[in-house]
């Protein structure tokens, strides 16, 4: 199984808004995000833990696997001239 991405709340935050959720309210340093009848709070630090972050993809509904290291990187060929 792919390793999960590291996120800070803003980014993840930003990342479900691209994905149909809005931003519902603030108190502290908790985000509530909301699409339809699901919402869930997002904590705003600098780093998730990884069992917060996978609360939150199930809360969420969301498939793992956007949440993923993607599995191959882009190879980037060089060419040079001689």
């Amino acid at each position: 199984m792919p390793r999960l991405r590291v996120f800070s709340g803003a980014e993840l935050c930003n990342f479900l808004s691209e994905h149909g959720f809005e931003r519902v309210r603030q108190r502290g340093s908790h985000v509530i995000m909301r699409r339809g009848q699901v919402s869930f709070p997002i904590p705003l630090h600098r780093q998730l833990d990884r069992g917060t972050l996978r609360g939150i993809i199930r809360q969420s509904g969301l498939p793992r696997s956007l949440f993923e290291w993607p599995f191959l990187l882009p190879c980037v060929h060089l060419i040079t001239d001689h």
